[in-house]
Formats: structure tokens, sequence, C-alpha cells
């Protein structure tokens, strides 16, 4: 390798996704169907979870009428369906930019995709059956991003919601916890750059695992068992 190639440059891609989550939003629309919708701007903290959603799409208008969804977390087993879900839209009529992009309406997104509506315990919106973690939510609060750059304003909004209830498939838990996830069964599909990876076998051990899960206990945990069905 030519020793220029192995020096940082600086560079100026469009899009900055180094690799996140690919999670599948469920809402509810106005007639009481459901919307589902793949994204990969989302990140936790806690019992909170932030989504970027862009302002034009069903998603959002959804949300911000009903202040509910479910955060569905795909495995790397799901990527055909997740797949099956691009370029497609709930919003009638399709927004200019996506448009532009070769969006199409659907109106039935659990179909083209070929997942399995679950009925949720607390909130309106439908789980996703295949889904192995499936965390039902309510927006406590937006953002507008870029709201003070007048061509970028008003087109993406993080809506930071909290968890009332997380649903997991048992054969994801350490064996013997009721509540811990086993990172060496969870493979989440993740995205990096538009295109979908897995996850491999853990690379080095983690100072930070030394500190126990139950460090991080908040009283959001409190409120949601408080929530009944």
């Amino acid at each position: 390798m030519e020793p220029d190639q192995r020096m940082h440059k600086i560079i100026e891609p469009a899009i900055l996704y180094f690799g996140t989550p690919v999670v599948l939003i469920s809402t509810q629309n106005e007639d009481y169907t459901a919307n589902l919708a793949p994204i990969s701007s989302a990140f936790w903290l806690g019992w909170r979870c932030v989504l970027g959603i862009a302002a034009s799409s069903k998603t959002y208008r959804n949300l911000m009428r009903t202040k509910e969804c479910v955060i569905n977390l795909p495995s790397a087993a799901e990527v055909a369906a997740v797949d099956r879900l691009a370029l497609t839209t709930g919003a009638n009529p399709i927004p200019e930019r996506k448009l532009d992009r070769g969006y199409r309406y659907e109106p039935d997104k659990f179909a083209v995709a070929g997942l399995t509506q679950a009925p949720s315990e607390v909130v309106a919106p439908p789980r996703v059956k295949e889904c192995p973690i499936q965390l039902e939510g309510v927006v406590e609060g937006t953002h507008e991003v870029a709201k003070n750059t007048d061509d970028l304003r008003g087109f993406v909004v993080c809506f930071e919601t909290r968890i009332l209830r997380v649903h997991a498939d048992g054969m994801l838990l350490v064996s013997g916890e009721a509540n811990r996830v086993d990172p060496d069964k969870w493979r989440p599909l993740i995205m990096s750059f538009q295109k979908f990876y897995g996850l491999g076998p853990e690379l080095h051990t983690s100072t930070l695992a030394t500190i126990p899960e139950g460090a991080y206990y908040t009283s959001d945990i409190d409120r949601a068992r408080a929530v009944r069905s």
C-alpha cells in the first residue's frame, strides 16, 4: 500500500451512516390500520429511544397524532423482509422528495414485507411477530433537526420515545437470567452506508461490561410497570 493511501484524508461523503441497527417502526393510521417503516436512525439511552424520522413521512404524521409506536428490531435473519419495504411509503400523495427517489405508495406494509401483526399490550400499533425484539413506546418529546438552516429546516424530526414494554424472544436471554439479553445470541441487522450487515463474534473483552447491568436501572422501568394493559 502506498504511504499516501494510509493517511487520513478530508472527504465529503453525502451521508454519514457508519453503521446503526435497523428498526421497523409500527404506527397506527387514521383508519386504525397499521403502518410499518424501516429506519436506521435510532439509538437508546436507558429506557428511552431516539428516532430520526422524515417529516414528510406517514410515520411522522402518525407519531405526532397518536404519540405511540412499536420499535421492532429485526435480526439478520429478517433482512429480506426489511428490504421488501425499501422504496415504499404509507404517505399518499407521495412526498416530492420520495417521489424523486423512486418510492411508491403502499398502504399495507405488513403484506408487502411478508410479516405478521401481533397485538401490543399497552399501545395501539401492532408488534411485528417475526422480530426477536419488540419495544412498545410513547413519544415524550420532539426536536427539529437543522431548524437554524434554511434549506434543511423541516425535513427531519427526532422523536424521544419512552419504552413501556420490552418483548424478547426467550432464546436470546442469558441462561438463568430473566431480564438480560445475551449479546452472543442477539444478532441485530445493521445498515452501513445503505447496505445490510450483521455482527460477528465478540472481538475483545470489555472493561465497561464489568459494571453490572443493574447499575443502569432508571425510574422509567418503574413507570413502565405502572402502565396497565
